[in-house]
């Protein structure tokens, strides 16, 4: 790779939405953790 190569980085709001993808799904599934532990259905 040259050094006069552009950057291999998707674009500032491809970045972003692939943050925001990453939060909601560390969100449901502490969320869906909650649920079952509550429900009771779980292996806790």
């Amino acid at each position: 790779m040259l050094w006069s190569d552009p950057k291999d980085e998707p674009p500032k709001d491809m970045r972003e939405a692939q943050a925001m993808l990453r939060r909601l799904i560390v969100v449901l599934t502490l969320a869906m953790v909650v649920v079952v532990y509550v429900l009771g259905v779980g292996p806790f």
